[in-house]
């Protein structure tokens, strides 16, 4: 049986939950939009603006499978891994022809369910079967007919492509993000209601993704009372703000050998030498960008753009302007990376090579369950914190993106198969680590980018409009923000930072 640990959306606080299956079913999600193409604009003062044209948005809900393998034997995880990230290609390729088939979907109403959605199923039956075969050959366990339901994608109108609430139900399964039943599949008449789908790539930011954060309630809870026990120090490693310009579009944690397994670009400070096919013994070879050399972890974050037109690198590339990225990447001002104590008890080493992701990169199909988005501005981080919008700061303060990731680890395993359920996020309300679970350093991620301020047009155009990058299908959503981590150290590093955060020290 697999542990499942989702996370009740509260601002800088995460709750960890046991689910009871090793697989559940669950999902909605993938979007697209039967749009005219959108244009990059300006003004007559100069200033870049972003417009859409009218766009007609439904939604393909396929399960996601990866978050639902909680129970894959060690021998088949790199195969299963593999599938995995076929399964994402499948979806980024059907976005695309989704996108690109306008016309025909306006002369034929079948078109989407005849041309894209039948034969997604199929490629992603069989691909599911493979995964079914890679854990069943090294003596794995499957529910072979729960398994193959997980194929099937079926299409929403565009009322239903909100993102899900991410409620907790039934043991602990997240139905947030689920169908719930309406699975009609939307008109592709030209005399359907419009819905402006934004973003120069037709795929977001829309308007209703800011937020004037000055007119935002106030929302940050008080953090847990200190107990007794307390780990009450911190530690800071200095990586700098990849300002040599190292990205890549892998994700060696989730897709390892599969280039562009992310199909978004990667900031990378710490390790300088993490792809796809990353190992634990080079990644103990390689450099460093850490003012302590014996910090060789791997830290890494979906990149932020600005959509001002212009043509980065990437512009022609898969991961990039190929699958709806564009506009010009930030280098963050700052990058703070600090481990942080408990508030219930001491912590042990966090073990070396353990690997672990923050958030969820796909919110629009799992819902927010898992999301850990904070976006905030500079003199407001301690008041609002935002997840399902990006912030418009007032004039002299600048974008914050905050990170906290789980605190807590089950003592054995560096890593698990869906990525998740060796590792969780303590109890909100007091600190604790639950079911076993050990307090070990929380690193904390703080950046912070000087953007212009977006202004929303009385034509529903966004002005400046930035986003973080992402799966295309995901539209840039500001929930689908998320966070990389390896730990990797050398010269008893990890046991150093233990001892300081242990004894009240600031390092």
């Amino acid at each position: 049986m697999g542990r499942n640990d989702r996370k009740r959306r509260t601002p800088m606080a995460t709750k960890a939950i046991a689910a009871s299956a090793a697989l559940a079913l669950g999902g909605a999600g993938l979007l697209w939009a039967q749009m005219n193409a959108s244009a990059h604009e300006s003004n007559s003062s100069g200033q870049n603006q972003t417009k859409a044209a009218a766009a007609q948005v439904a939604t393909i809900a396929c399960p996601d499978v990866g978050q639902q393998l909680t129970n894959v034997p060690q021998k088949a995880r790199q195969g299963v891994a593999t599938e995995l990230a076929n399964l994402d290609k499948q979806i980024t390729e059907a976005y695309a022809r989704l996108a690109s088939t306008r016309q025909a979907q306006a002369n034929d109403a079948s078109f989407v369910q005849n041309a894209i959605v039948g034969p997604l199923k199929e490629k992603r039956a069989a691909t599911i079967d493979r995964i079914r075969i890679d854990i069943q050959r090294v003596g794995g366990s499957v529910n072979a007919a729960a398994l193959k339901q997980l194929a099937a994608c079926t299409t929403q109108t565009a009322t239903n492509t909100t993102t899900a609430g991410g409620q907790n139900n039934n043991g602990g399964q997240n139905n947030g993000g689920q169908n719930n039943g309406n699975t009609a599949a939307p008109s592709a008449s030209a005399s359907a209601p419009a819905a402006n789908n934004g973003g120069q790539a037709g795929n977001g930011p829309t308007a209703a993704d800011f937020v004037d954060i000055t007119k935002v309630a106030n929302n940050v809870q008080a953090k847990p009372q200190k107990q007794a026990q307390a780990s009450t120090g911190s530690f800071t490693t200095r990586c700098g703000v990849n300002a040599n310009k190292n990205h890549n579009t892998d994700n060696v944690i989730v897709a390892p050998g599969v280039t562009n397994g992310a199909h978004h670009e990667h900031d990378y400070v710490g390790n300088q030498k993490v792809n796809a096919f990353s190992t634990n013994d080079s990644l103990l070879a390689a450099p460093s960008s850490c003012q302590n050399q014996s910090d060789l972890s791997a830290y890494y974050w979906p990149v932020v753009r600005v959509q001002d037109g212009s043509q980065e690198f990437d512009a022609n590339a898969l991961g990039g302007g190929k699958e709806g990225n564009v506009g010009k990447i930030l280098t963050p001002q700052s990058a703070q990376i600090k481990y942080v104590g408990s508030p219930a008890s001491k912590v042990v080493a966090m073990p070396q090579f353990l690997r672990i992701i923050t958030g969820d990169a796909k919110t629009l199909t799992n819902g927010l369950a898992n999301a850990n988005a904070h976006w905030s501005c500079t003199g407001f981080e301690n008041k609002v914190q935002l997840t399902e919008q990006y912030p418009i700061c007032p004039q002299g303060s600048n974008v914050v993106r905050t990170f906290a990731f789980q605190s807590c680890w089950d003592g054995v395993n560096v890593d698990s198969a869906n990525h998740r359920t060796h590792v969780a996020f303590a109890d909100p309300a007091s600190g604790v680590c639950g079911n076993g679970f050990k307090a070990i350093p929380q690193l904390t991620m703080r950046l912070v980018y000087k953007i212009t301020p977006p202004t929303i047009q009385a034509d529903g155009t966004v002005k400046n409009a930035y986003a973080v990058d992402g799966f295309p299908e995901q539209l840039h959503k500001a929930s689908t923000d998320h966070d990389d981590f390896i730990s990797v150290t050398k010269n008893n590093l990890a046991a150093t930072i233990a001892n300081c955060i242990n004894t009240g020290k600031k390092c």
